[in-house]
């Protein structure tokens, strides 16, 4: 048998492989060694830039894309937009390449006029963008960033790699672009997270409304056709119980696609926030087994569970609550369900981290407060 041998030049190689992986791995353990910080805050006539993290979803509907724009005038900010958002580019589901997108993000963390982003919309793949994003100017230009959905990858990794706390809460187009002027809860919870609460103790309360009414984007049902209201039958108790800890807001969905990846959430002693768009029993039961799988429901310190917005019983005898209550079972966490964050309005600001006291006692009463401002 043949030994084996490595030549000067394979060698060499093979050290300054070693050494690159070394150092790479040695900057993302400081990184996450580092302070979380929060974001600075908001003001009036703070500008906003607009960046297309995924879906093109200005082509789809261009009216209620300029009327979230207008929108967030109307509540007293100026908006600027990325370059793959004014040129209105896309190719075909996504708005550019995941680097492309990633700079257009860049540029606008760069800018100096410009003091928050928010996304258009959600999409599928805004993951593609992380690898290109420079999470050290990140951190040192600690803007305001808001999102929710698909934008949960880049919360995931700016949380990990930046050590920023970013806002899951509205996007242009859903919800600050709801004819005529927005949905006025979620646009005062908006400000409440960028502007006004800075310090001490904030109660939440459960709204007295909800909607999940889908009106089509391809005609002017959007705007002509109103609304369906449903009242609000309160946050549910699953599992009574007090829990005081940091939040973490997450889509369902985009959370289990993350898992292996080296962007995947610390959840240890973590609220942990799901919401879903289409909640079908089935694919939510193939998520949820394989949270369980990599532990997470050991992990956490509470669990709220947000109104999904497509909710399909695919025929099984039990409902989506006793779906979650049969993977995670008793608990001596909180768990609350029928929150209203996500895909269903209106939609409370999360912001990612912020310290939360929950206290939940069955049938019905739930107490939600921040005991911390989101911005500085």
């Amino acid at each position: 048998m043949r030994g084996f041998f490595l030549s000067r030049f394979d060698f060499d190689r093979l050290i300054y492989s070693y050494i690159v992986l070394l150092f790479s791995f040695n900057k993302i353990r400081l990184v996450m060694q580092k302070e979380i910080l929060k974001p600075l805050a908001l003001k009036k006539g703070s500008t906003l830039g607009i960046f297309t993290p995924s879906s093109p979803g200005y082509l789809w509907n261009e009216g209620l894309f300029l009327n979230g724009l207008e929108n967030l005038k109307k509540l007293g900010f100026k908006v600027k937009l990325g370059r793959i958002t004014s040129q209105r580019n896309e190719q075909g589901y996504r708005s550019g390449s995941g680097e492309e997108r990633a700079e257009e993000f860049m540029e606008l963390i760069k800018d100096p006029e410009i003091d928050g982003l928010v996304s258009t919309i959600g999409g599928s793949n805004s993951s593609s963008m992380i690898p290109y994003l420079d999470y050290d100017l990140i951190r040192e230009k600690r803007k305001f960033i808001c999102g929710f959905s698909d934008v949960t990858s880049l919360h995931m990794a700016i949380l990990k790699f930046a050590g920023l706390k970013t806002i899951y809460g509205p996007s242009v187009m859903c919800w600050f672009g709801e004819w005529p002027d927005g949905v006025e809860e979620s646009s005062e919870w908006f400000l409440d997270v960028a502007i006004r609460h800075k310090m001490g103790q904030r109660n939440i309360a459960c709204p007295t409304r909800w909607s999940n009414h889908k009106r089509r984007w391809d005609n002017d049902e959007w705007r002509t056709l109103p609304r369906i209201w449903n009242k609000n039958e309160g946050w549910r108790v699953l599992n009574p119980g007090v829990a005081k800890a940091p939040i973490l807001a997450l889509n369902l969905n985009t959370l289990v696609s993350a898992a292996g990846t080296n962007y995947w959430p610390d959840i240890n002693g973590k609220i942990l926030l799901l919401e879903d768009m289409e909640a079908s029993m089935s694919r939510t039961e193939r998520h949820l087994r394989h949270l369980s799988f990599l532990g997470v429901f050991d992990q956490i310190a509470g669990l709220v569970i947000g109104k999904p917005e497509f909710y399909n019983q695919e025929g099984a005898p039990f409902g989506y609550e006793q779906l979650f209550m049969e993977i995670i079972g008793k608990r001596s966490y909180p768990i609350i369900s029928n929150f209203d964050c996500g895909h269903c309005i209106p939609m409370i600001s999360i912001p990612q981290l912020s310290l939360v006291h929950i206290e939940s006692k069955e049938p019905a009463h739930t107490h939600f407060s921040f005991l911390e401002g989101a911005v500085e």
